[in-house]
């Protein structure tokens, strides 16, 4: 099994969504001894944001960059993504890596039906953290939403969200929520 364990928040080792992410991994490894792992911390792999000269293909450094990002993406059984919410929405380093590997011909195509996901036969596990209260639908998400529409846009459709969201509002509820979540991992 390979796992693509993908992290995005600025946070550090301050980070709920990292602890999380990391958490899901690990049980995913005592799950399969054989599990490969590669990792990538947006926060600290700079991905450049899009630009005409990389959608282009005019910038042999980026295109590079984005083939190898893409073919991660593609060669993982399992991706395990840990997204904080920013603003209502993901980081913008979540979003670059979003933007390169959200490619036509190669994890989508388009048909005279609409688009067809080639990237799917895998899981994906988002490990998302809120600092407020959301729940699941709310017309302020950008953040998961975004995410399940963006994997199923490739064509994965087992996605599973582990959340812990009210990690601002106090120690005793981001307590909770962290308990909560680490609830959920464990039933992985």
């Amino acid at each position: 099994m390979k796992v693509l364990h993908i992290d995005s928040s600025i946070l550090g080792d301050a980070s709920v969504s990292r602890q999380l992410s990391q958490a899901i991994v690990k049980q995913l490894q005592a799950g399969n001894s054989t599990a490969e792992v590669q990792y990538l911390d947006l926060a600290q792999q700079e991905i450049p944001h899009l630009t005409a000269d990389i959608l282009m293909g005019q910038n042999a450094e980026q295109s590079a960059l984005g083939e190898k990002l893409i073919q991660q993406y593609l060669d993982a059984d399992v991706v395990v993504v840990g997204a904080a919410m920013y603003n209502f929405g993901l980081s913008s380093a979540l979003k670059a890596w979003i933007d390169r590997i959200a490619v036509a011909g190669k994890t989508f195509k388009y048909t005279e039906n609409g688009a067809v996901g080639l990237a799917g036969d895998k899981k994906v596990y988002i490990a998302s953290s809120r600092g407020g209260v959301y729940g699941d639908n709310s017309p302020a998400d950008f953040q998961e939403g975004l995410l399940k529409t963006v994997f199923g846009f490739t064509g994965v459709t087992d996605i599973q969200v582990v959340r812990a969201e009210g990690v601002n509002m106090g120690d005793e509820l981001k307590s909770k929520a962290l308990s909560d979540a680490l609830a959920q991992v464990q039933a992985i």
